[in-house]
């Protein structure tokens, strides 16, 4: 039995790459490789094409982009490259996927404790890794204070607990690397993406995490903010820092999750946080204040009309249908917060 697939792939920057295909007997077989791109010499198309008949239908990405890399030794490739001939490929076969593949749900829960918070995400990427839930937005209303602190991140080291204890603040690990987040109810906008591994296909870290958040970006500047990336991790505007985010990779799912300064009480945050020398010298500032510019002071907007805007723009640009929390992911939740996420094991697993 043999199957027609096609797949496209418009590069960032670049031109757009098109392969249809002929899968047979677990085999790539009948390729037409076409696109809006250039190349040269002529001979190239079909050095290219050739390299792809024939490869196994499971074949790797880093293995379909070495054998192209062979074949196009000599040519020259404008607007496109050997990795996305290989990343079309796999977009025809349904191992690469898009936004406008996917059916997408907003979710709704109300207010949660911090280990909830943090078991529910684990809850929700491996349900959409497994298949059992749609890919998901969650906007988190947090229920109390916390610190939330990075996976491989020294209790100790980050974090005053006598000074949070102090302040009623509790706080919690995530699975998610990064650093330590300073976290009051009202003065953060906090959201989560869990999306299948094959929407990031093929990118790096660090491309993965602006191409998530390129919807955040047009939601804040049609709040007046004029957000970028800057370095891995970190959202800004020209006045400060405006958030971090954080990745947490399963397989089958991704969990990328992102904590905003909406408004901040700085010295109740250096008070709880042990922010060192060593983490602000390449900050080019003295004050880990001054590196985090709240979004009230720069919008004006109240946060439930921030987050309205945030909101807005996803559901504008994906589509997505909002739901409810249901009882069986509270339940598996609630049995993480149990044996994992409420537990000083696991809070002070680096000390």
């Amino acid at each position: 039995m043999s199957e027609r697939v096609h797949g496209e792939r418009k590069v960032r920057g670049g031109k757009l790459v098109v392969v249809d295909a002929t899968v047979s007997a677990d085999k790539i077989i009948d390729i037409v490789l076409s696109g809006d791109f250039f190349l040269e010499p002529d001979e190239a198309l079909g050095w290219l094409t050739a390299a792809l008949e024939g490869q196994p239908a499971d074949v790797s990405l880093d293995h379909l982009t070495a054998v192209l890399d062979t074949a196009a030794r000599g040519a020259e490739l404008v607007g496109f490259g050997t990795r996305d001939i290989a990343l079309t490929v796999l977009r025809a076969l349904g191992r690469a996927t898009t936004w406008d593949d996917l059916e997408l749900e907003i979710m709704e829960t109300g207010p949660l404790g911090p280990p909830m918070q943090m078991a529910l995400d684990e809850v929700i990427v491996r349900q959409v890794a497994e298949g059992r839930r749609a890919p998901s937005l969650r906007f988190w209303d947090w229920a109390s204070s916390a610190v939330v602190i990075g996976s491989y991140q020294s209790l100790s080291n980050e974090v005053d607990e006598a000074a949070a204890e102090r302040h009623g603040i509790e706080v919690v690990r995530r699975v998610s690397g990064g650093g330590a987040m300073f976290i009051e109810p009202g003065n953060t906008i906090t959201y989560s993406l869990a999306v299948p591994d094959t929407l990031v296909a093929g990118m790096s870290f660090q491309d993965s995490y602006a191409f998530l958040d390129e919807w955040v970006l047009r939601g804040l500047r049609s709040v007046g903010i004029e957000a970028a990336y800057a370095g891995l991790n970190d959202i800004a505007s020209p006045v400060g820092k405006i958030a971090g985010a954080a990745q947490k990779r399963i397989p089958g799912g991704v969990l990328h999750h992102v904590t905003m300064a909406y408004d901040i009480d700085a010295d109740k945050m250096l008070e709880v946080l042990r922010i060192g020398r060593e983490k602000m010298s390449d900050k080019g500032t003295k004050s880990a204040a001054k590196r985090v510019d709240p979004i009230r002071s720069q919008t004006g907007l109240s946060r439930e009309k921030v987050i309205d805007a945030l909101l807005a723009e996803f559901e504008q640009s994906f589509g997505a249908a909002y739901v409810g929390l249901d009882q069986a992911t509270i339940d598996e939740a609630a049995a993480l917060v149990e044996s994992k996420h409420g537990t000083p094991a696991w809070r002070a697993r680096v000390p």
